[in-house]
């Protein structure tokens, strides 16, 4: 079984004093100890995942030619699709058994972002593909501001500290499909170890075996959520804000047993990321003697500028 400690957001949004602060506890202990939880409660309906696999399975079924027409030049895979095995993990060079796709930030009441950030790709053969994918987003989104609020209270900020560095933030929302195997991968996994950039990601889809979860002990342990969960995990932004109070855990997907090498795996991560001018200096009341300051000062726009180049999505 998982070793993922469970949350419900229902506590947090209950109205009552003592369940909110329960949550605030329950959710800071564990991203405090693995940087990972099961998370129930949340704003998606499951209408509306259902019907967003159901689009994410059609277009990755789409033959490869069409799909190639929307891998877009010079955006560092941003936005649109992003064929099998062009991105790696930081530090290696093999790529990933996967292709994705891209939805991006729909920006509102801001002119600069609107024309700093690269538009949505629309799919011409799936007239439901983008509106599915956009509501998707926003209540994904929308979960992410109640965590980040919990996590703020944890810290000892004011509740709502992460609320103007969210808006119109760089988020991006990652249908991931990992074909059938049809040969013995040379050195090479479903995804391979590594940390995520962001603030915190929100993954649909963990619930059968394959993500997995390094913890101290350095062991592998799997990560496995309810049907009616999401997988929560701190990435490497919070870490580094938090001077690594609240960790960012690596984990991978493994490949299946040879046995259902025929079979594919979808998984649609939710990478909740700032404005590009957020500080991710490490907060004052997370540094002590015990914990002095571990990272250099930067926006989260030049950490993520960093780590695109390490991932082999962008060129220096």
């Amino acid at each position: 079984m998982s070793l993922v400690p469970s949350v419900d957001l229902n506590d947090f949004l209950s109205g009552d004093a003592d369940r909110k602060k329960k949550f605030t506890i329950e959710i800071g202990n564990a991203f405090e100890e693995i940087g990972f939880v099961a998370l129930s409660g949340h704003f998606l309906s499951k209408q509306l995942v259902d019907e967003l696999y159901q689009q994410i399975k059609e277009f990755f079924n789409l033959p490869q030619e069409l799909k190639d027409a929307y891998e877009i030049e010079g955006i560092g895979g941003q936005r649109g699709y992003t064929s099998f095995g062009k991105e790696h993990a930081k530090g290696r060079k093999e790529g990933d058994l996967k292709e994705f796709w891209h939805f991006g930030q729909y920006v509102q009441d801001n002119d600069v972002l609107l024309q700093q950030y690269p538009k949505n790709v629309f799919v011409k053969e799936l007239p439901r593909f983008n509106s599915i994918g956009e509501k998707t987003f926003k209540m994904l989104e929308k979960t992410a501001k109640y965590v980040l609020r919990a996590l703020a209270l944890h810290l000892n900020l004011e509740e709502t500290y992460f609320d103007d560095f969210i808006k119109n933030g760089n988020s991006i929302l990652r249908p991931i499909h990992y074909p059938p195997i049809t040969k013995e991968p040379k050195n090479a996994i479903r995804a391979a170890a590594h940390g995520d950039i962001n603030l915190i990601t929100l993954l649909m889809g963990a619930h059968g075996k394959g993500l997995q979860v390094k913890n101290h002990n350095d062991q592998w342990v799997d990560a496995i959520a309810q049907p009616d969960q999401l997988m929560i995990n701190v990435g490497d932004m919070l870490s580094r804000l938090t001077n690594n109070k609240l960790k960012s855990t690596i984990h991978q997907v493994v490949n299946p047993p040879k046995e259902l090498w025929g079979t594919s795996r979808y998984s649609i991560p939710f990478f909740m990321h700032p404005v590009s001018e957020m500080p991710l200096n490490c907060l004052d009341n997370c540094i002590d003697t015990e914990h002095p300051k571990m990272f250099e000062d930067i926006t989260a726009g030049e950490f993520l500028n960093e780590r695109l180049i390490e991932l082999g999505l962008i060129k220096k």
